[in-house]
């Protein structure tokens, strides 16, 4: 049975001393929560955030990684730098990198790799715009995506991948997926999973990210393809997390 995974996706939000302060509070509220927990706050926060939940059962995630190792990058961060700041987890491909940063999905396959290459897990974020949704093109988009950020999985890698189902008209815009229409997009990414990993694919975690709160989050992950959730806004706060983490 696939562990639930819970990632916060800070985004630009929280200074050092706030992150720091986040965890605790927030982490008396989860050592009895069963499921993993990961927390990916902006790269000022990552080393004292990082030293604030060591010997914690939550996680230390990144927002973005470049695919390169080193070079003339200004304002990049490279994969063994992200590893040496004690990341387990980076997001990569999330639809604001995609839409407002232009990433394109051979060079989202690229950061894939070169975060299994630093020891690290991708949380690899694909979805549709409203545009999109309303042409009746989602399972095409997502097809699309799917075929060109995962082309370049390391063989063996594809249980540790995590991906993330984000339709971009729910995110921060208090829209939800409904359980049974987030539900088919999830059996949609999962039957492309088994023709492109085989017996892998029944491993590999689909989280729901689209305006995640409390109120929604059990009937979201009571669906059989959701296996947990990317959240933003209602990650900010210590007991709203908490209470998606216990759900």
């Amino acid at each position: 049975m696939r562990r639930r995974f819970l990632a916060a996706n800070w985004k630009m939000h929280k200074s050092i001393a706030e992150a720091v302060a986040f965890a605790k509070d927030f982490l008396p509220r989860i050592a009895w929560a069963e499921h993993e927990v990961a927390i990916a706050p902006p790269f000022p926060a990552l080393s004292a955030l990082g030293h604030a939940l060591a010997g914690s059962p939550v996680a230390l995630a990144a927002q973005n990684v470049h695919d390169e190792a080193q070079g003339a990058f200004t304002g990049e961060v490279a994969p063994s730098m992200l590893a040496e700041a004690g990341c387990q987890w980076v997001i990569v491909g999330h639809s604001e990198r995609r839409h407002l940063f232009g990433e394109r999905d051979a060079f989202i396959a690229r950061k894939v790799a070169a975060v299994f290459a630093a020891g690290m897990r991708p949380i690899v974020c694909v979805g549709e715009t409203l545009d999109e949704r309303e042409a009746g093109r989602t399972f095409a988009v997502l097809e699309t995506q799917l075929d060109g950020s995962l082309a370049d999985v390391p063989s063996g890698h594809a249980a540790d991948l995590v991906l993330a189902y984000e339709p971009v008209w729910a995110i921060g815009t208090g829209r939800t997926a409904t359980p049974d229409g987030a539900q088919e997009a999830h059996a949609m990414i999962r039957g492309w999973l088994r023709g492109r990993f085989a017996d892998d694919a029944g491993a590999i975690r689909i989280q729901y990210g689209g305006s995640v709160k409390p109120d929604n989050a059990a009937e979201l992950l009571a669906q059989p393809d959701i296996d947990g959730a990317l959240v933003g806004g209602a990650s900010l706060d210590p007991e709203s997390f908490a209470r998606i983490v216990r759900a």
